[in-house]
């Protein structure tokens, strides 16, 4: 049994990284962005069934997300308002920086300009905001810029989807708690010496933030991007759950040296660099256990 299941995952894995999608399910996500009126219901399930081609995830998240329209028609016309929007607010940022040093000018990075952007949007742009007063959501709405900008090439995509994915997020913060004992449950039924483990070191205490902050983000940093995109799939197409699945089996993956930490700290740190690993099997085995389990899946938005 767990031959064939070794040879299944090193068949999805080889077709993935040769780029080879379903032909199938490629002209069926086709027939549903070509409809007039796009139906949101199965655009959602496609986000949930399938990893969506990477040619057509920044339109269907835009979807997804209510950024664009569900009406064909409008599509151009609302996409060129989001662009004017953007390039008001890039340029308001733009001339409110020209007080400032010109070093720092010249080292603004596009992830700071959108949360500039972002807070100006919002109406949170005040003298005080600096990079020593920033607040964790603040800090959770740029570690989503800074990956969206490694998955999408147009910045006005990229600081769209962003604050619709931060909206998506605001929901798992609510959820955090109740998330968290899901994933202690989990554990308990799969590995209960991981369990008992992380427990002693206080992982899932109330006073630490460690989970609450993977999870906000959707391992934001964590997990390789190109991996991790098929997780925010699965977020845009509704699933909540998914984050609780996902860290189920990367603490899994690597239990071994887990089981070797002695402090929480170093727990934080082994968690942290599994993105310099190759994370492509531990998001097939949370995908797959999603599915295994919809009757526990919740779904939102």
């Amino acid at each position: 049994m767990t031959t064939n299941t070794d040879e299944r995952n090193f068949r999805s894995i080889y077709y993935e990284k040769c780029q080879i999608n379903s032909v199938e399910e490629q002209k069926s996500l086709n027939k549903l962005l070509q409809d007039d009126v796009r139906n949101l219901s199965k655009l959602k399930q496609f986000c949930m069934n399938y990893t969506v081609p990477k040619n057509n995830r920044s339109y269907l998240w835009a979807l997804v997300m209510g950024i664009l329209p569900l009406h064909k028609a409008s599509t151009a016309y609302i996409r060129d308002q989001r662009r004017e929007m953007y390039e008001d607010l890039l340029r308001a940022v733009t001339v409110l920086r020209c007080a400032q040093k010109e070093q720092v000018i010249l080292h603004r990075k596009k992830e700071q300009d959108m949360h500039t952007m972002w807070l100006m949007e919002s109406n949170r742009l005040w003298h005080g905001n600096t990079s020593a007063s920033l607040q964790a959501d603040d800090m959770h709405f740029i570690q989503i810029v800074r990956t969206l900008l490694q998955i999408f090439n147009d910045d006005v995509e990229t600081y769209w989807i962003a604050k619709g994915f931060y909206k998506y997020t605001r929901e798992l913060k609510k959820e955090c708690a109740k998330l968290k004992e899901q994933t202690q449950n989990m554990l308990k039924r799969e590995d209960l010496a991981l369990l008992n483990h992380l427990e002693l070191l206080g992982l899932f205490d109330a006073d630490s933030t460690l989970v609450d902050n993977w999870y906000i983000t959707c391992f934001a940093g964590i997990i390789c991007t190109t991996d991790l995109v098929k997780i925010w799939d699965k977020v845009c197409g509704g699933s909540r759950k998914i984050v609780v699945f996902l860290f189920v089996e990367l603490v899994k993956d690597i239990r071994t040296l887990i089981l070797k930490q002695t402090s929480l700290a170093d727990v934080k740190k082994l968690i942290e660099t599994v993105k310099d690993l190759d994370g492509v099997i531990i998001v097939n085995k949370a995908i797959k256990s999603l599915q295994n389990n919809s009757s526990e899946v919740e779904y939102t938005h």
